[in-house]
C-alpha cells in the first residue's frame, strides 16, 4: 500500500493518442488565453456541486462567503495558482477525469443527480475536456484535490501532457489547487504576459465576468507613504484583495429593477455604440430552449457597417461563461444591425465552449429572437414612427437587401417593414400605399432615379399624377430588385412608370407617314432600340426611353458597376411626343433633309438617355450636332 508522499507509477494516458492530445491543446483550442476561462469554469462547477449537495444533506453547511475562486501569481517561480473551495476530487475521480481525455466529469454528475435541478445554479463544465487547454501555456500542470467526502488530499501531476502521476498528498480542507508552471518564452511566444496583474484582470474581465462566485486575486496598489508631502511626494506599494469579476450580468437581473440609464449603460460600456440605442428588449423566454438576453436597436450606423470585415452577431454565453464575442448564428443577416448579448444554459457544446455542438438549440434561440426583433421593429412603426423612419434611414437597406437575397426567400417576412417616399407623401408602408390606392388603378407604380427631387422630374411622371396615381419614389438602386422579386402586393403588381405600355388600339392609329417615320428613326438608331412609338401622354418633353422585359434602364446602370454583370442591357423604347415641336421638324426633315433628320434623331435619343441618367457614347459627337443645330 502506498503511504503518504509516496509516488504512483506514472500512467499513459487512456487515449494512448498523443496525436490525439496534440489535437486537443493545440488545434481545438485556438486560443491560448482562454485556458483561464475553462480552468475558473470548472472552479465554479465544483463549487456549485457542493451547493447543490448542500441542498439534499443536512451534515453539510454551506457558506456562500467561503465559496470564491482565488488567483495567485508568482513572477518568480512563473506559477499561476487557482483555488476553489469545491467538491474536490478523491483518487479514482482524478483518475477518471483527469486520466480520460473528452470525460466530463460535470456530465456525469449532472446526469447522476437529474432530479431536483436547482435551475440557479447548472453545472456547465467539462473537466477533463477544458482543463486540457491549460497545456497551451503550461509545460507542467499539478493538480492537488481533496473530496469533500474524504481524509485524504490527492497530487495529480502531469509534464507536457506526455503521462501523469497520482500520489497521496496534505490539503487542510476540500477543494483543488491548480498550479501551472509556465512554458519558457520564446521568439514567437511570450508567456510571462499571464503573470501580469493587468493581463489576468482583463481576462477575467473578458470570460469569466459573470461567473456567480467572487473571482480574487491580490492586486499590488500604491499608495503615499508616511513622509510623503505636497512638496516631496512619496508613494509606497501594498498588496490588497481584489474582487475582478461582477458576478451578476445585466440580463440576469430582474426588469423591474432596472432603468433606461442601466440599459444605456451596458450599451456604452460593451461599446455596442456611442450613440444612445433607439430601442432595446430584454428578453428571459423558456420553452424548448431557454433563454435570456439585451437586445438593442442603434439609433447610429456605424461607420464600418458595410465592411466586408466587420463582425457581426451577438455575444454569446453559456451559463454567464463567454462562449463566443460575436456568433453570426444568432441573427439573420438582414438583422445583422442587432447588438446585445445572448445567455442560454441549453446550448450544446463539444469539447471546448468556442465549438458548437448542435445547432438546434441555436436555430431556435434565432428564430426567437427574429419573432422578438420583428415585433418592436412594428412596435416603433406603430407607436414612434419618426423613430422608425430614423432607423430606416440608417439600417433599411439591409431590410432591402435581406428581401432581395436568395430569390426572395424572405421576401414575404421583411415586405411589411420596406417604407417608401411617394408622389404625395413622406415614407409610408407598402400596406398603407394598397389602403390608399384608387378604385380603378390596376398597378402599385413606382418611378427609379438617382434622388427624389430628380424623379419627380421625369417625362413620363406627369401623366401618372395628373391621373391623381400615387407613385413610390426609389432613389435606392436596390429598390427595383427588390420589387421585381415581390411581383405584387395585395394583389396589385408592380410597375415601373419607365416601363413601356402594351400598345391599344389608340394607340396604333397613326397615319401610314408616321408610322414610316418612326420605322426610319428605328433604322437609323439600329440596336440602340428596340422600338420607336408615340407617346401622346407626354406634355413637355420631346422624349424619353422606356424599356421592355426584365431589366430596366436603371437596372442597367446599377448592374454596370458590378464586376461580372456589365452585359446586361434593357430593351429600350425611344418614346416621341407626337405634339411637339420637334416632332414636327422631324416630319418635315423626313421629306426635305435626310441628313437633318438624322441629325434630329440621334439628338433626340441622346436626350432622352440624359434624362435617363445613361451615359452618351460619343460626347464629342453630340456636342458638335448641338452646334449644328443652333
Amino acid at each position: 500500500m502506498l503511504k503518504e508522499g509516496d509516488i504512483m507509477e506514472n500512467k499513459q494516458f487512456k487515449t494512448e493518442s498523443n496525436r490525439l492530445m496534440d489535437l486537443m491543446i493545440n488545434s481545438i483550442y485556438t486560443n491560448k488565453e482562454i485556458f483561464l476561462r475553462e480552468i475558473i469554469s470548472n472552479a465554479s462547477d465544483a463549487m456549485d456541486k457542493m451547493y447543490y449537495i448542500a441542498l439534499t444533506d443536512d451534515k453539510i453547511n454551506f457558506n456562500k462567503d467561503d465559496y470564491y475562486i482565488r488567483i495567485s501569481l508568482d513572477k518568480e517561480n512563473r506559477t499561476i495558482t487557482i483555488e476553489d473551495h469545491g467538491i474536490g476530487m478523491d483518487k479514482k475521480e482524478l483518475e477518471d477525469n483527469l486520466g480520460t481525455i473528452a470525460k466530463s466529469g460535470s456530465l456525469d454528475f449532472k446526469n447522476n443527480n437529474s432530479k431536483d435541478k436547482d435551475d440557479n445554479h447548472q453545472i456547465i463544465g467539462q473537466f477533463g475536456v477544458g482543463f486540457y487547454s491549460a497545456f497551451m501555456v503550461a509545460k507542467k500542470i499539478e493538480v492537488l484535490t481533496k473530496s469533500y467526502k474524504s481524509d485524504k488530499a490527492y497530487l495529480w501531476v502531469s509534464e507536457e501532457a506526455k503521462d501523469y502521476n497520482i500520489s497521496e498528498s496534505k490539503k487542510d480542507d476540500f477543494g483543488t489547487i491548480i498550479t501551472l508552471s509556465l512554458k519558457d518564452n520564446t521568439d514567437d511566444e511570450n508567456y510571462d504576459e499571464f503573470l501580469d496583474e493587468y493581463k489576468i484582470k482583463s481576462l477575467v474581465k473578458r470570460y469569466s465576468n459573470y461567473i456567480r462566485y467572487p473571482i480574487k486575486m491580490l492586486v499590488e496598489k500604491t499608495k503615499p507613504s508616511k513622509d510623503s508631502t505636497d512638496e516631496n511626494p512619496k508613494f509606497e506599494t501594498y498588496k490588497e484583495d481584489e474582487v475582478l469579476n461582477s458576478m451578476v450580468p445585466l440580463w440576469r437581473k430582474n426588469k423591474n429593477e432596472l432603468k433606461e440609464e442601466d440599459y444605456n449603460n451596458f450599451y456604452n460600456e460593451r461599446h455596442y455604440g456611442y450613440d444612445k440605442p433607439l430601442s432595446y428588449l430584454h428578453l428571459n423566454l423558456e420553452g424548448n430552449v431557454s433563454f435570456k438576453a439585451v437586445l438593442y436597436i442603434p439609433s447610429q450606423r456605424p461607420f464600418d457597417f458595410f465592411n466586408v470585415d466587420r463582425k457581426k452577431g451577438l455575444e454569446l454565453y453559456s451559463n454567464g461563461v463567454m462562449i463566443m464575442e460575436n456568433c453570426e448564428e444568432l441573427l439573420p443577416d438582414y438583422l445583422s444591425f442587432v447588438k446585445g448579448v445572448c445567455d442560454s444554459e441549453d446550448i450544446s457544446l463539444n469539447i471546448s465552449r468556442e465549438m458548437l455542438q448542435n445547432t438546434r438549440e441555436l436555430r431556435l434561440i434565432r428564430r426567437s429572437i427574429e419573432k422578438k426583433v420583428f415585433e418592436e421593429l412594428k412596435r416603433l412603426f406603430k407607436d414612434k414612427r419618426e423613430d422608425y423612419i430614423k432607423f430606416f434611414q440608417n439600417f433599411g437597406v439591409i431590410l432591402k437587401s435581406g428581401a432581395y437575397a436568395n430569390f426572395g426567400q424572405d421576401a414575404d417576412k421583411l415586405k411589411d417593414f420596406l417604407i417608401y417616399k411617394t408622389t404625395k407623401r413622406d415614407y409610408i408602408s407598402l400596406e398603407e400605399y394598397i389602403k390608399d390606392i384608387k378604385p380603378d388603378q390596376k398597378y402599385i407604380y413606382y418611378a427609379t432615379g438617382e434622388s427624389v427631387d430628380q424623379i419627380k422630374e421625369l417625362p413620363q411622371i406627369k401623366s401618372i399624377m395628373d391621373k391623381d396615381y400615387e407613385v413610390l419614389l426609389f432613389d435606392d438602386p436596390i429598390d427595383e430588385f427588390v420589387v421585381k422579386v415581390l411581383r405584387t402586393y395585395g394583389e396589385k403588381e408592380f410597375k415601373s412608370i419607365s416601363q413601356a405600355e402594351e400598345s391599344s388600339d389608340k394607340d396604333k392609329d397613326e397615319s401610314n407617314e408616321d408610322s414610316k417615320l418612326l420605322s426610319s428613326m428605328k433604322d437609323i438608331l439600329k440596336d440602340e432600340v428596340v422600338d420607336v412609338k408615340e407617346n401622346k401622354n407626354l406634355t413637355t418633353d420631346a422624349a424619353f426611353l422606356s424599356s421592355q422585359g426584365e431589366i430596366s434602364i436603371d437596372m442597367e446602370k446599377t448592374l454596370a458597376h458590378m464586376p461580372g454583370q456589365e452585359g446586361f442591357k434593357a430593351e429600350k423604347v425611344l418614346e416621341i411626343n407626337p405634339k411637339h415641336v420637334a416632332f414636327k421638324k422631324l416630319k418635315d426633315f423626313e421629306k426635305t433633309d435626310k441628313d437633318k433628320f438624322k441629325l434630329y434623331t440621334e439628338l433626340l435619343y441622346n436626350c432622352a438617355r440624359l434624362i435617363a441618367g445613361l451615359d452618351i457614347d460619343d460626347p464629342v459627337d453630340f456636342s458638335r450636332n448641338i452646334g449644328k443645330l443652333l
